[in-house]
């Protein structure tokens, strides 16, 4: 009798699993890394001006979406999403192992939205469809330099901005799947479509140093407002911890 009742009890628990594994109350605690880059290159180039010389290339792209969601049945979620971005870059040229020139970059976004993720049924592999709406701050902040001309026409012009006021606006749906590691947690795979909007006002400065003596001979001052929209494809990893609500 006893063999018999377990077994029957065994078989209750894993058909409910497989048909509704969370209930009405549940969270979810998670984050998702769309994409995380880190690159380094060289490359040659020849201008007919000054000759053969090497650029280097360096750029990272951080992108981290921690979220809380609330289970409004079995397979349905809402919740909120912080977003996290910094990103960057700098390339500077050299000839005959001097830099002559070098731009440099670094620029973070930090907003806030929500998302709503419907789960299809499974046990062990969940699929999903996500849609989320996020905005924010953003700034940019740029500097370089640059050597030009030789003996008494030598020069070097300097700059750095920041940008002031800015902010974005950003749509992503995403499908895919949470293979679940235990009761509690699982692992995202995702790819999905994106759409930004984004908008920043730029001050920046150049000063000339004509004789490359130190001292500046021109200062100019200019300020840009950009908008622009972006469209894209992305693929990320991610984990979710689920919570289960108090039982009734």
């Amino acid at each position: 009798m006893r063999i018999k009742s377990f077994l029957a009890v065994s078989a209750a628990f894993c058909c409910l699993t497989a048909a509704g594994q969370f209930k009405k109350g549940d969270r979810v605690i998670g984050a998702s890394v769309a994409s995380l880059v880190f690159n380094s290159g060289t490359s040659d180039i020849t201008v007919a001006s000054i000759g053969s010389n090497t650029s280097l290339i360096k750029n990272h792209n951080i992108l981290i979406n921690p979220s809380m969601g609330w289970f409004m049945g079995e397979h349905s979620v809402v919740g909120i999403q912080l977003t996290l971005n910094p990103y960057g870059g700098k390339t500077s040229y050299e000839q005959n192992g001097s830099t002559y020139q070098s731009d440099k970059s670094n620029s973070y976004n930090v907003g806030i939205g929500g998302y709503f993720r419907q789960y299809l049924k499974g046990k062990e592999l969940l699929p999903f469809v996500q849609l989320g709406l996020n905005g924010g701050l953003s700034n940019l902040k740029t500097e370089g330099f640059f050597y030009g001309g030789s003996g008494p026409t030598a020069y070097k012009i300097s700059y750095d901005g920041n940008s002031t006021g800015g902010g974005y606006f950003n749509a992503a749906f995403t499908a895919g799947v949470t293979k679940m590691i235990n009761e509690t947690a699982g692992l995202d795979f995702y790819i999905g479509y994106t759409y930004s909007y984004n908008k920043n006002t730029f001050k920046k400065t150049t000063l000339r140093d004509t004789g490359n003596d130190g001292t500046i001979d021109e200062r100019l001052e200019n300020e840009t407002t950009t908008k622009y929209t972006n469209n894209g494809l992305m693929a990320g990893v991610g984990f979710q911890i689920f919570l289960r609500g108090k039982k009734k």
